[in-house]
């Protein structure tokens, strides 16, 4: 069977909740009280014709931004018009991405970073389309500022936008494109510098020159790519956060290249509505107190993601007989950029089976794309689903079969990422 067929997809929410190395005795009264969900149907259904609610966090915060679902009423790219691509759509791209992840990620990667048989068939694509792209930030870039939305992407180094003259010819997009020639600020990067001749560390592909400018040059597993000139410019976070030469196109990501100001630390909520917005915050401000934190641990040859070690999955509060080889051997990522979570094909059986046999009360029915764990609940009013608990611990990892915990799961909780103390920590209501 295809690892395709493998992957963590329960078509109904799955309302996931969290430990670390806790004892069983300690956790056996939680763990009854969370066994299970019962959740109203309608109450899944988002209104047409909500307003956009802005996140408290990120409007009264330092250093905050607004992270808005990209389709959504919140979003700048709709304009107030909720237009979100079907679901057949939303899989295809996020399979897209998920394929680019692995691919990255394989022994087998050739040295242009792409596998050859991901190569044959497909056809090139700008870097527009590349992957769901489903939550975006908006920040103000160049002097004076020019308001760009940025995808929030927690699984690469790389910031890049469409910038004026497009060459051969810009694609489409919402927002005015980029124009250098009216910020001061703006410099392009000479390629004999340092930045220049480290970009393969971040792209799988040395710098180029044009000129006496640095040419980057990055392409995707779908063989999606973005190709321009390494820059540094301004950026404008909020009205009272302002960092000068940020790299654009740089082997060190913005939490990296602001250390000496917020010490590698971030936090985030992602939104489970499209008409909410929840928050991207740079620093320690605000995080909970109850932040509970797991190390993370080493992905080689993915110096761009955070690793975790997934040591046990709980279903309605019975631990599954999983190896801990199972997790151990091929490691795990989290990405707010992938939607749907991914295990590996032995974990995912497990889970599936166990799932399934919590649900039976519900009759089955037939399988959605890669949704193959699908229910008819036609003339039910509500729904009890068991609980599905990931336990996570610290320690190095390998390559193979990558476990992925997307965005999913993520939504609502307040995600902290501990970048100088190696870790990442968990809280409930972080959009709050």
């Amino acid at each position: 069977m295809s690892f395709n067929r493998n992957l963590l997809n329960i078509i109904i929410i799955l309302c996931v909740c969290f430990s670390w190395d806790c004892s069983e005795g300690a956790r056996a009264k939680q763990r009854k009280e969370i066994d299970s969900h019962t959740i109203q149907l309608n109450s899944l259904f988002p209104s047409p014709s909500s307003p956009c609610v802005l996140s408290a966090r990120a409007s009264n915060t330092k250093s905050s931004l607004h992270v808005t679902h990209r389709h959504g009423t919140c979003s700048r790219l709709t304009r107030g018009k909720s237009t979100s691509p079907d679901h057949a759509e939303i899989l295809r791209l996020d399979q897209a991405r998920v394929n680019s992840i692995h691919s990255k990620l394989s022994k087998k990667l050739l040295t242009d970073g792409v596998r050859q048989s991901q190569t044959t068939n497909l056809p090139a694509k700008h870097g527009s389309i590349y992957g769901s792209a489903n939550y975006v930030v908006t920040v103000g870039i160049g002097t004076p500022k020019q308001d760009q939305s940025l995808i929030f992407d927690t699984g690469s180094d790389l910031t890049w936008i469409q910038c004026k003259p497009c060459i051969p010819t810009c694609y489409s997009q919402k927002e005015p494109i980029f124009n250098p020639y009216k910020s001061s600020s703006y410099k392009n990067v000479l390629c004999l510098l340092a930045e220049c001749r480290c970009l393969y560390s971040a792209t799988g592909k040395p710098g180029a020159c044009s000129g006496l400018s640095c040419v980057y040059g990055i392409q995707y597993g779908d063989q999606s790519f973005s190709v321009g000139l390494l820059a540094k410019e301004k950026f404008t976070l909020t009205n009272s956060t302002v960092f000068d030469s940020v790299s654009f196109f740089s082997p060190l990501s913005f939490p990296s290249q602001t250390a000496t100001t917020y010490n590698k630390t971030f936090s985030y909520c992602l939104p489970s509505s499209a008409s909410d917005t929840g928050h991207l915050t740079f620093g320690s401000a605000g995080i909970s107190s109850s932040v509970k934190f797991t190390p993370t641990s080493t992905i080689r040859a993915g110096a761009s993601f955070y690793g975790l070690d997934i040591v046990g999955i709980s279903v309605g509060g019975e631990k599954l007989e999983i190896s801990p080889t199972v997790f151990s051997a091929p490691g795990a990522i989290i990405d707010s950029g992938t939607v749907v979570s991914r295990l590996p094909p032995k974990a995912y059986a497990a889970l599936r089976a166990a799932f399934k046999e919590k649900m039976s009360q519900y009759p089955n029915t037939s399988a959605v794309s890669i949704f193959d764990t699908c229910f008819n609940l036609s003339g039910v009013k509500t729904v009890t689903v068991p609980t599905v608990v990931f336990a996570f611990r610290g320690g190095a990892v390998d390559d193979n079969d990558i476990a992925i915990f997307g965005n999913i799961q993520q939504q609502t909780l307040e995600v902290v990422y501990d970048g100088a103390g190696g870790r990442v920590g968990f809280a409930p209501d972080g959009c709050k």
